[in-house]
């Protein structure tokens, strides 16, 4: 097993580079990711198995992870669960196919968004940039920080402080500080992901209006119309165990709407 850093690329300024985990088996394409990354200024931790991966990420230091579904010792989407049961770093997973079954199980896992190798480079970097920008909206998170490796909250927190009338959204049990960016649910702390944050964000603002996909794709994870829309269909999956399942419902034919109370 082997991880090599690199950190190479165009001045950041004052800010530290992004960080990007690498974890891909192929060192062909390994290398040319690290390379091409590299010359749009972000710093790249490689990986060529999972469990070196893993030690990587505990390492800490990470704004976005990048994987591979196929690896050896432990693959791609059972590292992205244990990522998960620890963090709420962005993930990007990649797919030698555009197999359904290996897309399914990244998203199911807890991936933010997937690609299909060979991946275009400009095509890498949007999606990155992205990811960065979701990650953005969470207190605590700047990329290039090591931010993005912040460790979730205990499975049954102590009733968090209400945050005001004036910064919250109500909607039955489910509650949203607005201003802190932060999720309750009968005032307990709800631990979500950037994406699952932008896309409870994206419902909370329009409450009772009726969402189709590709309104989701643009808006939360910046696609154009050509995006998946199994993106979107797994991530509220999601983020209903999280705040109920019968918070977003399904217009069939359309899309989704939050539940007004």
């Amino acid at each position: 097993m082997s991880a090599s850093p690199v950190g190479h690329g165009v001045d950041q300024g004052t800010q530290p580079p992004v960080s990007v985990l690498l974890v891909e088996d192929d060192e062909v394409i390994r290398r040319a990711v690290e390379l091409a990354l590299g010359r749009y200024g972000y710093r790249v931790a490689a990986a060529e198995d999972g469990l070196t991966g893993l030690e990587l990420f505990q390492q800490g230091g990470h704004d976005v992870l990048l994987l591979d579904v196929m690896l050896p010792a432990l693959d791609g989407i059972g590292l992205c669960r244990r990522i998960r049961e620890m963090s709420t770093t962005p993930i990007l997973m990649m797919s030698a196919r555009g197999d359904a079954l290996d897309v399914v199980s990244g998203l199911e896992a807890g991936a933010d968004d997937y690609v299909v190798k060979p991946v275009d480079t400009a095509v890498l970097v949007a999606r990155i940039r992205s990811l960065l920008r979701r990650a953005a909206f969470v207190p605590g998170h700047t990329a290039g920080s090591g931010g993005g490796a912040t460790a979730l909250p205990p499975a049954a927190p102590a009733p968090a402080a209400d945050p005001g009338e004036g910064a919250r959204l109500a909607f039955g049990d489910l509650s949203i500080d607005t201003a802190g960016l932060e999720v309750f649910r009968d005032g307990r702390p709800v631990a979500l992901t950037p994406t699952e944050l932008r896309l409870l964000l994206e419902f909370a603002v329009s409450p009772g209006v009726v969402l189709d996909r590709q309104t989701l794709l643009r808006n939360v994870w910046d696609y154009g119309w050509e995006g998946d829309t199994r993106v979107v269909d797994l991530c509220v999956q999601r983020l209903r165990r999280k705040i109920g399942a019968d918070r977003i419902e399904t217009v069939r034919g359309f899309g989704y709407k939050l539940r007004r109370k």
